[in-house]
């Protein structure tokens, strides 16, 4: 994508816009820090995989123990969004206090490096769906781009080719994808806080796999923690999927506002008090991207504002429901990799 494709009074919009529309939004209040907000879901959550863990303890039924490990999966979910939340400094005023949750939260808690999780996500936000500086769509497994496509050999290459169809299936891989990568940047990097995170790290896994093999036995273990990886993984991939994937890429070199490059990179899924929830508010990813800061029960108040202001400025907008944007999804990535499946060797250009 590139600015001559924007409306011209959307392409034209610049820091000052941006400044009209956080005045806004700071007059709404909805910058302020919500503490008790985020304290009482930090609760929540420890109570719940409390109730999950006396589960465990209590009964070993395999059904009961495969049906337990999908509700740990989602509650590491809503870990995960109680981490990035933590990233964004969202929680309290004292900068140390977000920092310690993120570390507690993603390290003891999920067994994932917050150093990694913050350095790779921040290099997202400052450049979403850059072609070349953003993490998330660059080379890997999936293709997000004809070159990515065509560049690709071996089994990659037969992946890329019919990308759409294991787009599924691979999410349940991420977990284990997280937890390799953390290591890799604990070892490979110097972390701000890495001593710590290694320590939290081999904490997590101790008590994590000690657990399940003490209470469980070997192969209940291996089985629970295998759902619980997969499912856990995949269910934060159905949650970050539909936030960029599919939505226009910026070719490097093209002008644009942060206000512009920020909305029109970004998909929002139709709001829902259970969508909400699914998503972690990440549902509202126009305007998390806009405000990285902004509290996630603000962000419904928030959608308000951004989605008026944008209609003002002829800013591109864009929001559907939860099944359009896999299927959006799913037939961007089938499109990328249409020319391998047509035996052509040299990119073409997609209509986004």
């Amino acid at each position: 994508m590139t600015a001559a494709l924007l409306p011209t009074s959307a392409a034209a919009t610049d820091a000052s816009d941006y400044a009209v529309l956080k005045r806004r939004i700071q007059e709404a209040g909805l910058l302020d820090k919500q503490p008790a907000f985020y304290l009482r879901s930090i609760a929540f959550k420890l109570i719940g995989l409390a109730l999950c863990v006396a589960l465990f303890v209590l009964y070993h039924p395999l059904w009961l123990v495969a049906l337990n490990s999908v509700v740990v999966a989602f509650i590491f979910g809503q870990l995960g969004f109680q981490l990035h939340d933590s990233g964004h400094r969202q929680m309290f005023e004292r900068s140390r206090l977000n920092v310690i949750v993120g570390l507690l939260t993603a390290n003891l808690g999920l067994g994932m490096s917050y150093g990694w999780w913050v350095d790779k996500h921040n290099r997202h936000h400052a450049n979403p769906n850059s072609e070349d500086l953003d993490p998330d769509i660059g080379p890997g497994v999936i293709a997000y781009s004809q070159v990515q496509a065509l560049s690709s050999k071996g089994l990659g290459r037969f992946i890329a080719k019919y990308q759409a169809f294991f787009f599924f299936p691979l999410l349940f891989l991420l977990g284990f994808s997280m937890h390799y990568r953390s290591v890799q940047f604990l070892v490979s990097r110097r972390s701000k806080y890495r001593v710590p995170e290694l320590v939290l790290l081999a904490s997590f896994w101790l008590l994590y796999i000690g657990f399940f093999v003490l209470v469980l036995g070997p192969l209940p273990a291996l089985l629970a923690i295998l759902i619980q990886q997969c499912c856990g993984g995949c269910y934060m991939a159905l949650v970050f999927a539909p936030n960029h994937k599919g939505m226009p890429q910026i070719e490097a070199g093209t002008n644009l506002s942060f206000l512009v490059r920020q909305v029109v990179t970004s998909r929002n899924v139709k709001p829902h008090p259970l969508t909400d929830v699914w998503y972690g508010a990440l549902n509202y990813q126009i305007e998390h991207h806009l405000f990285p800061t902004l509290p996630r029960n603000q962000m419904a108040k928030a959608h308000e504002i951004v989605r008026a202001f944008c209609e003002e400025h002829g800013i591109p907008y864009y929001e559907t429901s939860l099944v359009q944007s896999y299927r959006e999804i799913l037939g961007f990535l089938h499109e990328v990799g249409a020319p391998l499946r047509n035996g052509q060797r040299t990119p073409v250009a997609i209509e986004l």
